[in-house]
């Protein structure tokens, strides 16, 4: 299971987090995640981790139950800060350097701010750092917000090409009914597809929410959202400190299985599920870099066609023949100032620089 995985996200809730009662942050819960992912130095690793709002509450004062969107917005305000050095005191001493980024529903649903999301934590994690992703609840209206991060969790898998989604959570995986109050409720180990079935196991069920805000109606959200892009995901009690380590080895668990790998779902949302907005007509030089896996380059590009802005989908053609979707790292414009030019000449021509290719080849699918 981890063997095979060589990039992992671990959504941390706020149950697991944060004690219930005090909520006081559970530092030795923390330093133990810490010396488990010290552990894995030949994976790349990304944590989604909840928690500010329940640190924040503490550091205000704020001890009535149910709080306004104001006021969890200022607890975020209050509480991201602890978060965030909690985690780089944890992590930090063991030589692993951490990088907050705060992402709202915008940023995985808008194209341009998706691939600059992806950006920069694809640069995070080549540079052997450990991005720790929380909602960012102090901007995000209920209109804008995702509310639960388990669901957030699933589209930093998706965004980033994961192989592997661990929920961390306060119940050890799927159950036919809730086993507080159904005693022959009876755990699922595997889940080969989220189908209508198991999406209604999840009902109305605040089960696996504890102090937080996603039950377990959300994290089946988020498994469909996971294997859809390729990523397996597991649902596992993560309330034991050395709650990855006892994943490891054999805990009990819940696994979701992915429906196809990374690759191959990505390929398929940009070459199917998105409509081109323009057209690059490249050369034959251009067509057999892309045939042996490289990114298009300005200097093969011929000419352009559309209106298109950056991030956008855009056909690739060869002698009117479609053979290639991307998206691109530059808007239309920009583009055809810089079409047939070499790619040191791109800060010359446009007075910055986003990049050597006009079509990254992790954004781009021969069809």
């Amino acid at each position: 299971m981890f063997d095979d995985a060589k990039t992992i996200v671990i959504k941390i809730g706020s149950a697991i987090l944060v004690d219930g009662q005090t909520h006081a942050l559970r530092a030795g819960w923390l330093d133990a995640l810490a010396h488990d992912l010290a552990g894995f130095t030949d994976k790349r690793i990304v944590l989604v981790s909840s928690g500010a709002i329940a640190l924040g509450r503490e550091r205000l004062g704020l001890s009535n139950p149910s709080l306004s969107l104001a006021q969890k917005q200022a607890c975020a305000a209050a509480g991201q800060s602890s978060l965030t050095r909690a985690y780089e005191d944890a992590l930090e001493k063991r030589g692993i350097v951490t990088a907050q980024a705060l992402l709202t529903l915008n940023d995985t649903e808008n194209r341009r701010r998706w691939l600059n999301a992806r950006s920069t934590l694809e640069t995070l994690l080549g540079l052997g750092a450990i991005p720790i992703i929380n909602e960012n609840d102090t901007v995000a209206t209920d209109e804008i917000r995702y509310g639960d991060n388990d669901r957030l969790a699933a589209r930093t898998a998706q965004m980033i090409g994961a192989d592997l989604l661990i929920l961390l959570s306060d119940i050890d995986g799927l159950y036919t009914a809730d086993p507080r109050t159904n005693s022959s409720a009876q755990h699922i180990p595997v889940v080969p597809r989220v189908t209508d079935d198991i999406l209604a196991m999840g009902g109305g069920s605040n089960l696996g929410a504890g102090v937080g805000t996603g039950g377990m109606a959300t994290k089946l959200a988020a498994a469909q959202i996971a294997t859809n892009a390729g990523c397996d995901m597991i649902i596992c009690d993560g309330r034991e400190s050395g709650a990855i380590a006892a994943l490891c080895n054999g805990a009990k668990h819940t696994r979701f299985e992915a429906t196809s790998n990374p690759r191959k779902a990505r390929a398929q949302w940009i070459g199917g599920a998105l409509k081109p907005r323009g057209v690059l007509t490249i050369d034959s030089g251009a067509l057999k870099a892309l045939k042996g896996g490289s990114s298009l380059l300005p200097a093969g590009v011929i000419s352009i066609s559309g209106k298109f802005g950056k991030g956008d989908a855009v056909s690739i053609k060869v002698n009117g023949a479609e053979i290639a979707r991307g998206l691109v790292s530059y808007d239309g414009h920009e583009a055809d100032q810089i079409k047939g030019l070499q790619s040191g000449a791109i800060a010359d021509v446009l007075g910055y620089d986003n990049g050597a290719a006009l079509i990254h080849r992790d954004n781009l699918v021969m069809l």
